[in-house]
């Protein structure tokens, strides 16, 4: 992820690694032991390197296309692992509720891969957002139309509530569109999936109808 973040457009102050220098990079790098590492990283197991870098500027919200909402994540490895969905499904918009986990948590970071590299993620009050949004917004529920049967507009958000109580009380109003992942098989005492799994579920299947 450091290899990757010096190739972006993110400014390195930094770099403090165990092994090897960056090239073009040896300015800004200090060799130290893994016990330094250790002291200095908010990781239990770090890896060999920390960049300490400057927190860019959310870019524009674009309200065209698809995009990805979610309504008070919390937990670091869910947000990590759906902006690494959201990059591999080829989403480059995804907004956050105020109340969702913060990107630049090191367990979200570490989650992502390095793929909050490559999605515009914005912090907003949801509410004012949808006020101001005129396209349909779809919502992830227990109850809802069978995404299998489900058209995804062009033009969209899908929304995705936190771990425990789902999509808050405060932004039903704004759904245009109930979806949701049908049980299948025998055993179907399962209560719900993970948010981050029925993400990827959800948008998997939105992408296969450009297959």
């Amino acid at each position: 992820m450091v290899k990757e973040v010096i190739k972006s457009q993110i400014k390195v102050h930094r770099i403090y690694t165990t092994e090897s220098v960056f090239d073009g990079f040896e300015e800004i790098t200090d060799l130290i032991s893994e016990k330094e590492l250790r002291k200095i990283s908010q990781l239990v197991h770090p890896n060999t390197a920390i960049a300490l870098c400057e927190i860019p500027e959310e870019k524009p919200i674009r309200s065209d296309g698809f995009i990805l909402a979610l309504d008070d994540v919390r937990d670091p490895g869910n947000l990590g692992t759906i902006i690494r969905l959201a990059d591999w499904f080829g989403t480059e918009q995804l907004i956050c509720s105020k109340e969702t986990v913060d990107l630049y948590n090191p367990k979200v970071i570490q989650a992502t891969m390095g793929s909050f590299l490559r999605v515009s993620i914005n912090y907003v009050d949801l509410k004012v957002f949808f006020d101001n949004y005129s396209h349909p917004v779809l919502g992830a529920f227990m109850q809802g139309e069978n995404i299998y049967h489900t058209d995804f507009p062009e033009n969209s958000i899908l929304l995705m509530g936190n771990e425990a109580n789902g999509i808050s009380q405060k932004l039903l109003p704004y759904i245009t569109q109930k979806i949701s992942i049908p049980k299948y098989g025998r055993n179907q005492q399962t209560e719900s999936l993970n948010v981050a799994m029925a993400t990827g579920i959800i948008m998997g299947e939105r992408v296969s109808r450009y297959f």
